[in-house]
């Protein structure tokens, strides 16, 4: 409950359990962001990927050379060619991490009450005895009886490919530390964290720098997820270097892992673009109880502000195995019902063995708890906290979410150049697709002209249900979209994606002149 209000809708929440699940290719309105990796990077994989569900392919830096993150993206504009779907590119920064490098892959076994000694110095390999990590000052950051938590994805609580040590002395820049679990330490690379403790250096680090000013800006990325934020001003210097490196369209995701995080949300969401809540890191800086309180805080400023909330480590079991536990799969549909717009699946889609389940599986729980969310209490509280006189611009976009609820439309058409028009309609929640065609403009500067639009495009694949078009380049030549046909092409998608049938209602959003123009028609097949 929020405000005394049921965030379900009461008459539909039992009956809904025995209501058949959607097909496996209805879409939800929740986005599916997806890590590519080893286990994900194939042609045919990717392809799978896209027509499972995935919207966003994330690129994590903090495995593999670019290089190898070239040939996936190779694969993944291959993959989109074969699926005739588009995808966004998200680059996940490395940031200030504290890493054990694991070169060799070779797994490091821990014993519980054995002592294992962290050293900075990384010529040496990882083993049972001595962990070598990427911070030289580690050592004095810390004291006896303080925590640290080690693994792939870090603690969770239940596996054992991660573990607890307990700081036993220092000696110079060596770390005693005693093992709390037993445990088996997989990959090429271990996260390291102590609550309140990170590197210190700058959120950007050189090595980002170096990334997004070579692989980042040849492959024109749509979306930076910039790790470990803490401050509205790591934003301004990711977009300061962005725009530096032609590259000032691409959009920021904070994403938020740590206490020092949470103090500055409010500024780092007025700032950024959206944000990601990074969980791993987070369920380890806050106590386990608070973890939800967070979420549900981060997300109701997220949709105040109509920004885009993406959750992390939902189905952190489906690395093995082909079903998530039944907290799982209650976490991944309370996430929807918080506001989240998307879910970022990261082990399960880079290296565990399930990819393509693990992302029909999260799709299939967000269509459930999309029809009983309760969308008629979020527009009220969305307009109630704008407030009044709205704005032109969140009046229309209101006004449209208002008549297809009152007409009971099947999908809302929106014409944007820039995406804003689709955010802004998105952000009132509607519980049905918005399909935003996104109109191409020339750009010119004193060296040449350039169309933008599908970059523009691909990033509202971060956003609730908002589902893009890319109209023709031609169009940006004459200054004028033949809306006839557009929307003959909007309802053929429609129809293929199983979204309408015929006498359903489109509402339809654009703008005329300086007019803002909502119209109803009917879909005739």
């Amino acid at each position: 409950m929020q405000g005394g209000q049921m965030m379900l809708e009461e008459p539909v929440r039992l009956s809904s359990v025995l209501t058949p699940t959607k097909s496996d290719f209805s879409p939800s309105l929740t986005k599916v962001m997806v890590t590519l990796g080893p286990k994900s990077r194939s042609v045919e994989t990717i392809e799978a990927c896209l027509n499972a569900g995935m919207s966003v392919a994330r690129f994590d830096f903090s495995c593999f050379d670019s290089d190898y993150h070239q040939e996936t993206i190779d694969n993944l504009r291959a993959g989109t060619r074969k699926a005739n779907k588009l995808c966004a590119v998200m680059l996940d920064t490395v940031g200030p991490e504290i890493l054990v490098s694991n070169k060799t892959g070779n797994p490091v076994e821990l014993k519980a009450d054995n002592f294992v000694t962290i050293t900075p110095d990384t010529t040496k390999e990882p083993s049972s005895e001595v962990l070598p990590i990427n911070y030289v000052g580690f050592a004095k950051e810390v004291k006896k009886g303080d925590t640290v938590f080690l693994g792939q994805y870090l603690f969770t609580g239940s596996e054992t490919s991660s573990v607890w040590l307990e700081v036993s002395e220092t000696k110079g820049a060596d770390i005693i530390c005693q093992i709390k679990n037993s445990a088996t330490l997989t990959g090429l690379n271990f996260n390291l964290h102590i609550s309140g403790v990170q590197a210190d250096s700058s959120t950007l680090t050189d090595i980002d720098k170096q990334i997004i000013s070579t692989w980042g800006s040849h492959n024109k990325v749509d979306i930076i997820s910039l790790h470990y934020t803490r401050h509205a001003d790591d934003v301004r210097e990711v977009r300061a270097f962005l725009a530096a490196h032609n590259l000032q369209e691409t959009q920021i995701y904070a994403k938020v892992e740590t206490v020092e995080g949470l103090k500055h949300f409010d500024e780092i969401l007025k700032e950024s673009d959206g944000v990601i809540l990074a969980r791993g890191n987070l369920g380890v800086d806050l106590p386990p109880e608070k973890v939800f309180l967070f979420q549900k805080s981060a997300a109701y400023r997220c949709n105040m502000a109509g920004k885009p909330l993406i959750i992390t480590r939902v189905v952190d079991s489906m690395f093995g195995n082909l079903r998530p536990t039944r907290a799982e799969a209650t976490d991944v549909a309370n996430a929807v019902l918080d506001g989240a717009d998307g879910i970022l699946l990261g082990g399960e889609t880079f290296g565990g063995l399930y990819p393509i389940e693990a992302i029909k599986t999260v799709r299939k729980i967000c269509s459930e708890a999309e029809y009983v969310y309760n969308q008629e209490l979020n527009f009220k509280r969305i307009v109630n906290y704008a407030g009044e006189p709205l704005s032109h611009a969140e009046s229309v976009a209101s006004s449209a979410v208002r008549v297809a609820i009152k007409v009971h439309a099947a999908m809302i058409a929106v014409f944007t150049s820039s995406g804003a028009a689709a955010r802004l309609i998105s952000k009132y929640r509607p519980s049905i697709p918005i399909f935003a065609i996104v109109t191409p403009l020339v750009k010119s500067n004193t060296i040449k002209w350039s169309v933008t639009g599908s970059m523009q495009a691909r990033q509202l694949l971060g956003v609730r249900g908002v589902f893009p078009l890319l109209a023709s380049a031609e169009a940006a030549n004459i200054g004028v979209v033949n809306a006839e046909s557009v929307m003959k092409l909007v309802f053929h998608h429609g129809k293929t994606m199983g979204l309408l049938r015929p006498k359903d209602k489109v509402v339809v959003f654009q703008k005329i002149g300086d007019s803002s123009v909502v119209e109803i028609v009917e879909f005739d097949d």
